[in-house]
Protein backbone atom coordinates (compact mmCIF):
# COMPACT_ATOMS: atom_id res chain seq x y z
CA UNK A 1 0.00 0.00 0.00
CA UNK A 2 1.44 3.16 -0.92
CA UNK A 3 0.22 6.89 -0.74
CA UNK A 4 1.19 10.19 -3.28
CA UNK A 5 2.46 13.55 -2.88
CA UNK A 6 2.04 15.84 -5.37
CA UNK A 7 3.58 19.55 -5.35
CA UNK A 8 2.92 21.59 -8.75
CA UNK A 9 5.11 24.56 -8.92
CA UNK A 10 6.22 27.07 -11.35
CA UNK A 11 9.24 25.84 -12.09
CA UNK A 12 8.98 21.83 -11.36
CA UNK A 13 6.51 19.29 -10.49
CA UNK A 14 7.09 16.63 -7.59
CA UNK A 15 5.87 13.73 -6.78
CA UNK A 16 6.22 11.87 -3.69
CA UNK A 17 5.55 7.91 -2.80
CA UNK A 18 5.86 6.83 1.02
CA UNK A 19 4.31 3.47 2.61
CA UNK A 20 1.47 3.15 5.13
CA UNK A 21 4.06 3.76 7.92
CA UNK A 22 5.45 6.84 6.61
CA UNK A 23 9.02 5.82 4.81
CA UNK A 24 10.01 7.40 1.59
CA UNK A 25 9.66 5.11 -1.00
CA UNK A 26 10.69 7.05 -4.00
CA UNK A 27 10.47 10.73 -5.55
CA UNK A 28 11.12 12.67 -8.67
CA UNK A 29 11.19 15.77 -9.91
CA UNK A 30 10.50 17.20 -13.06
CA UNK A 31 10.42 21.10 -15.16
CA UNK A 32 6.73 21.95 -15.20
CA UNK A 33 7.53 23.30 -17.90
CA UNK A 34 4.61 25.12 -19.90
CA UNK A 35 1.56 22.60 -19.88
CA UNK A 36 1.81 21.13 -16.39
CA UNK A 37 -1.06 18.65 -17.04
CA UNK A 38 1.67 17.17 -19.10
CA UNK A 39 4.74 17.50 -15.95
CA UNK A 40 1.94 16.09 -13.38
CA UNK A 41 1.08 12.63 -15.38
CA UNK A 42 5.33 12.74 -16.19
CA UNK A 43 6.24 13.31 -12.36
CA UNK A 44 3.54 10.64 -11.62
CA UNK A 45 4.96 7.56 -13.82
CA UNK A 46 8.09 8.49 -13.12
CA UNK A 47 7.77 8.11 -9.40
CA UNK A 48 5.80 4.50 -10.02
CA UNK A 49 8.33 3.61 -12.33
CA UNK A 50 11.42 4.36 -9.90
CA UNK A 51 9.65 2.36 -7.35
CA UNK A 52 7.91 -0.48 -9.33
CA UNK A 53 4.41 0.37 -8.31
CA UNK A 54 1.11 0.40 -9.92
CA UNK A 55 -1.14 3.16 -10.41
CA UNK A 56 -3.49 0.59 -8.97
CA UNK A 57 -1.41 0.20 -5.52
CA UNK A 58 -1.76 4.39 -4.66
CA UNK A 59 -4.08 3.69 -1.87
CA UNK A 60 -4.61 7.58 -1.68
CA UNK A 61 -3.10 10.97 -3.27
CA UNK A 62 -3.02 14.79 -2.09
CA UNK A 63 -1.74 17.26 -4.27
CA UNK A 64 -0.41 20.64 -3.16
CA UNK A 65 1.45 23.68 -5.06
CA UNK A 66 -0.26 26.48 -7.38
CA UNK A 67 -1.34 23.63 -9.98
CA UNK A 68 -3.16 21.79 -7.56
CA UNK A 69 -6.22 22.07 -8.45
CA UNK A 70 -4.78 20.37 -12.13
CA UNK A 71 -3.95 17.35 -10.48
CA UNK A 72 -6.53 14.43 -11.31
CA UNK A 73 -7.41 11.43 -9.33
CA UNK A 74 -6.66 13.32 -5.63
CA UNK A 75 -8.42 12.69 -2.56
CA UNK A 76 -7.72 16.33 -1.79
CA UNK A 77 -6.36 19.49 -2.48
CA UNK A 78 -4.24 21.07 0.22
CA UNK A 79 -2.11 24.87 0.42
CA UNK A 80 1.84 24.60 0.49
CA UNK A 81 1.94 25.77 3.35
CA UNK A 82 0.07 23.29 5.17
CA UNK A 83 2.31 20.30 3.10
CA UNK A 84 5.83 22.32 3.53
CA UNK A 85 4.79 22.06 7.72
CA UNK A 86 4.29 18.31 7.12
CA UNK A 87 7.07 17.46 5.45
CA UNK A 88 9.62 19.40 7.08
CA UNK A 89 8.69 17.98 10.52
CA UNK A 90 9.29 14.57 8.76
CA UNK A 91 12.71 15.74 7.64
CA UNK A 92 14.04 17.91 10.56
CA UNK A 93 11.78 17.18 13.86
CA UNK A 94 11.34 19.74 16.04
CA UNK A 95 12.14 22.93 12.89
CA UNK A 96 10.24 26.01 14.57
CA UNK A 97 10.65 28.42 11.64
CA UNK A 98 11.18 27.38 7.92
CA UNK A 99 11.80 29.69 5.24
CA UNK A 100 10.59 28.06 1.95
CA UNK A 101 11.99 29.99 -1.78
CA UNK A 102 11.01 28.29 -4.74
CA UNK A 103 10.20 29.18 -8.42
CA UNK A 104 8.24 32.37 -8.14
CA UNK A 105 7.48 32.82 -4.62
CA UNK A 106 8.90 33.18 -1.10
CA UNK A 107 7.23 31.51 2.49
CA UNK A 108 8.28 32.21 6.18
CA UNK A 109 6.37 29.70 8.81
CA UNK A 110 6.67 29.33 12.25
CA UNK A 111 6.17 26.38 13.29
CA UNK A 112 5.47 24.78 17.04
CA UNK A 113 7.95 22.44 16.39
CA UNK A 114 5.46 19.23 15.61
CA UNK A 115 4.78 20.05 12.68
CA UNK A 116 1.35 22.31 12.95
CA UNK A 117 1.48 26.23 11.69
CA UNK A 118 1.33 29.13 13.52
CA UNK A 119 1.84 31.69 11.48
CA UNK A 120 2.79 32.34 7.86
CA UNK A 121 4.19 35.08 5.33
CA UNK A 122 4.22 34.74 1.84
CA UNK A 123 5.31 37.22 -1.12
CA UNK A 124 3.99 35.53 -4.32
CA UNK A 125 3.43 38.90 -6.14
CA UNK A 126 6.82 39.48 -7.15
CA UNK A 127 9.06 36.42 -8.29
CA UNK A 128 12.56 38.78 -6.74
CA UNK A 129 14.79 36.99 -4.94
CA UNK A 130 13.32 32.97 -6.11
CA UNK A 131 14.39 30.82 -8.71
CA UNK A 132 13.22 32.99 -11.74
CA UNK A 133 14.89 35.76 -10.54
CA UNK A 134 18.07 33.86 -9.99
CA UNK A 135 17.61 32.60 -13.35
CA UNK A 136 17.87 35.85 -14.64
CA UNK A 137 20.42 36.69 -13.04
CA UNK A 138 22.47 34.06 -14.49
CA UNK A 139 21.54 34.93 -17.67
CA UNK A 140 22.58 38.72 -17.24
CA UNK A 141 26.24 36.81 -16.30
CA UNK A 142 26.17 34.24 -18.61
CA UNK A 143 26.71 31.77 -16.31
CA UNK A 144 24.76 28.74 -15.36
CA UNK A 145 21.96 28.88 -12.64
CA UNK A 146 23.73 26.45 -11.02
CA UNK A 147 27.12 27.66 -10.65
CA UNK A 148 25.68 30.97 -8.65
CA UNK A 149 26.29 29.14 -5.30
CA UNK A 150 29.89 28.83 -5.17
CA UNK A 151 30.75 31.72 -7.54
CA UNK A 152 30.81 33.87 -3.92
CA UNK A 153 33.18 32.49 -2.34
CA UNK A 154 35.97 34.43 -0.97
CA UNK A 155 34.28 37.74 -2.59
CA UNK A 156 34.49 40.37 0.29
CA UNK A 157 30.86 41.74 -0.40
CA UNK A 158 31.58 45.11 -1.92
CA UNK A 159 28.89 45.39 -4.45
CA UNK A 160 25.58 46.46 -3.42
CA UNK A 161 22.35 45.89 -5.29
CA UNK A 162 19.71 48.69 -5.55
CA UNK A 163 16.79 46.98 -6.64
CA UNK A 164 15.12 43.39 -6.55
CA UNK A 165 12.80 43.96 -9.08
CA UNK A 166 13.89 41.19 -11.52
CA UNK A 167 13.97 43.65 -14.62
CA UNK A 168 15.75 46.97 -12.85
CA UNK A 169 18.24 44.45 -11.31
CA UNK A 170 19.13 42.80 -14.53
CA UNK A 171 19.97 45.79 -16.33
CA UNK A 172 21.72 46.86 -12.54
CA UNK A 173 24.00 43.74 -13.21
CA UNK A 174 24.61 44.25 -16.68
CA UNK A 175 25.75 47.88 -15.89
CA UNK A 176 28.11 46.73 -13.17
CA UNK A 177 29.40 44.09 -15.63
CA UNK A 178 30.39 47.00 -17.78
CA UNK A 179 31.86 49.15 -15.23
CA UNK A 180 34.48 46.15 -14.29
CA UNK A 181 33.15 44.73 -11.24
CA UNK A 182 34.24 40.98 -10.37
CA UNK A 183 31.54 38.38 -11.50
CA UNK A 184 32.27 36.87 -7.25
CA UNK A 185 31.50 40.46 -6.27
CA UNK A 186 28.57 40.89 -8.02
CA UNK A 187 27.19 37.23 -7.54
CA UNK A 188 27.80 37.91 -3.39
CA UNK A 189 25.71 41.50 -4.19
CA UNK A 190 22.84 39.59 -5.57
CA UNK A 191 22.77 36.38 -2.53
CA UNK A 192 23.08 39.39 0.23
CA UNK A 193 20.22 40.80 -1.94
CA UNK A 194 18.18 38.13 -1.39
CA UNK A 195 19.05 37.28 2.03
CA UNK A 196 17.92 40.71 3.76
CA UNK A 197 15.03 40.37 1.51
CA UNK A 198 14.01 37.21 2.84
CA UNK A 199 14.85 38.01 6.65
CA UNK A 200 11.90 40.92 6.16
CA UNK A 201 9.88 38.07 5.46
CA UNK A 202 10.95 36.11 8.30
CA UNK A 203 10.32 39.10 11.12
CA UNK A 204 6.69 39.43 9.57
CA UNK A 205 6.37 35.92 11.70
CA UNK A 206 9.25 35.63 13.95
CA UNK A 207 10.44 39.33 15.34
CA UNK A 208 12.64 37.55 17.36
CA UNK A 209 14.05 34.37 15.45
CA UNK A 210 17.26 34.14 17.69
CA UNK A 211 17.41 30.73 19.17
CA UNK A 212 14.92 28.98 16.96
CA UNK A 213 15.25 25.66 15.11
CA UNK A 214 15.70 27.13 11.63
CA UNK A 215 15.05 25.08 8.29
CA UNK A 216 15.08 25.83 4.66
CA UNK A 217 13.31 24.44 1.46
CA UNK A 218 12.91 24.95 -2.22
CA UNK A 219 14.71 24.82 -5.21
CA UNK A 220 16.87 27.85 -3.63
CA UNK A 221 17.77 25.73 -0.73
CA UNK A 222 20.63 24.22 -3.53
CA UNK A 223 22.19 27.35 -3.61
CA UNK A 224 25.22 27.54 -1.02
CA UNK A 225 25.31 31.22 -1.42
CA UNK A 226 22.16 31.92 -0.56
CA UNK A 227 22.08 29.73 2.51
CA UNK A 228 25.42 31.70 3.23
CA UNK A 229 23.83 34.56 3.37
CA UNK A 230 20.70 34.20 4.80
CA UNK A 231 22.36 32.01 7.66
CA UNK A 232 24.56 35.38 8.15
CA UNK A 233 21.81 37.87 8.16
CA UNK A 234 19.71 35.76 10.86
CA UNK A 235 22.40 34.66 12.51
CA UNK A 236 22.23 31.15 12.88
CA UNK A 237 23.39 27.85 11.05
CA UNK A 238 20.51 26.51 8.58
CA UNK A 239 18.94 22.78 8.72
CA UNK A 240 18.90 22.21 4.76
CA UNK A 241 17.06 18.57 4.17
CA UNK A 242 18.62 16.26 1.44
CA UNK A 243 16.83 17.09 -1.26
CA UNK A 244 14.83 20.42 -0.32
CA UNK A 245 12.63 20.14 -3.28
CA UNK A 246 10.27 17.66 -2.22
CA UNK A 247 8.79 19.01 1.15
CA UNK A 248 6.02 19.80 0.11
CA UNK A 249 5.32 16.77 -1.94
CA UNK A 250 5.84 14.44 1.07
CA UNK A 251 4.09 16.59 3.49
CA UNK A 252 1.37 15.95 1.03
CA UNK A 253 1.63 12.22 0.51
CA UNK A 254 2.04 11.88 4.65
CA UNK A 255 -1.00 13.67 4.24
CA UNK A 256 -2.72 11.88 2.32
CA UNK A 257 -1.29 8.31 4.54
CA UNK A 258 -2.75 9.90 7.34
CA UNK A 259 -6.31 10.66 5.93
CA UNK A 260 -6.79 7.42 4.14
CA UNK A 261 -5.43 5.87 7.36
CA UNK A 262 -8.95 7.87 9.18
CA UNK A 263 -11.15 6.94 6.84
Amino acid sequence: MAFMGVDVGSLSCDAVLVDDTGKLMGWTVVPTGARNIESIKRARSEVLGRTGLLESEVEALIATGYGRDRVEGRLAAVTEITCHARGIQALLPGTELLVDIGGQDSKSMRLDGKGNVMEFAMNDKCAAGTGRFLEAMARALEVDVGELGDLDRGAGGNVTLSSMCTVFAESEVVSLIAAGAEVPEIVRGLHRAIANRTVALVKRVAPASSGLKIAMSGGVARNPGVVRALGEALDCNLSIPAEPDIVGALGAALIAMERAQRQ
